[in-house]
């Protein structure tokens, strides 16, 4: 396992001789552009690990991508191996149908502290509420990046994080009111303290996300990977192509209806996910927007 592996996966050609935030933002922009945030094991008949050296094979050598606690566990790796002060924390994911944060912490995301300054880097979300840029850990501040507005809010020493989007233009009407589409312009992502965290934090929490019957995880097969322009997600059958801001304040939104036999060439010519196993696509109604 080393470092020129994984760049060559994501592409990075960029120089390594300073820990600043300019680098670490093209490091990271790079990932989250060649990485997918995908849940596909589950729905093709693998099992998730959080074992490093399997992540390490999945993602970089397997040419997959993964969930936060693979996405970010790697990303952890590669900014700590250059010598950056990295971190892992806990958050709780905001469900918008139940209005409430998970009691569960389940999502892991990197704190990386560059001249004293605090910054979450966070790889592992996928779709509109991925950031784009490493955010600083400041409270009540609008920090604007392609995707959006987001913002952290600091009270009693729990963070939370939202993002606000702008309108949507769908020019395929039939999907105008589909239950994918977020309609609130503010919407809560997560919740999360600054107590550090480990990977074995989360071992729990990655067997009940892909078993449970209550997971999101096991009712959508979900794959989405950042564009220069935007994001692409293929959610069971139906596959997304979103442009931001392609007109003043108004993000496009395409929809595709996709036949089961157009998946395996969508994941690869899309998303260049190419599975060993037949993947059983899957897209119960409700529980997640993009």
């Amino acid at each position: 396992m080393n470092l020129e592996e994984y760049f060559a996966r994501t592409g990075y050609k960029g120089s390594l001789e300073k820990q600043d935030l300019e680098t670490l933002t093209d490091i990271f922009q790079h990932h989250i552009r060649a990485v997918p945030f995908e849940n596909l094991s589950i729905h093709c008949g693998e099992k998730i690990t959080l074992e490093f050296e399997h992540v390490y094979n999945k993602i970089v050598r397997r040419k997959r991508g993964g969930w936060c606690m693979e996405n970010n566990q790697l990303l952890g790796w590669v900014l700590k191996r250059l010598g950056y002060d990295t971190s892992f924390l806990g958050a709780y994911v905001f469900n918008p149908h139940q209005n409430a944060y998970a009691t569960i912490m389940t999502h892991l995301l990197v704190k990386v502290v560059i001249d004293g300054k605090a910054y979450i880097v966070d790889g592992g979300f996928g779709v509109s509420y991925q950031m784009w840029q490493p955010m600083e850990l400041v409270s009540g501040k609008d920090q604007p990046q392609a995707p959006g507005v987001f913002r952290f809010t600091e009270k009693n020493a729990i963070w939370y994080l939202e993002k606000m989007r702008r309108k949507q233009y769908i020019p395929n009407q039939n999907f105008s009111n589909s239950d994918l589409l977020e309609k609130k312009e503010c919407r809560k992502v997560y919740m999360f303290n600054l107590e550090p965290r480990t990977v074995e934090e989360f071992r729990f929490q990655c067997t009940y996300l892909q078993t449970s019957p209550d997971s999101l995880f096991t009712k959508k097969s979900i794959c989405t990977l950042q564009t220069t322009d935007g994001f692409r997600a293929l959610i069971g059958w139906t596959l997304t192509e979103t442009t931001y801001n392609y007109k003043e304040n108004m993000d496009l939104v395409e929809f595709i209806t996709l036949e089961d036999e157009e998946v395996e060439k969508t994941l690869k010519e899309k998303f260049n996910v190419t599975l060993d196993r037949k993947l059983v696509p899957i897209n119960v109604k409700g529980f997640y927007t993009i």
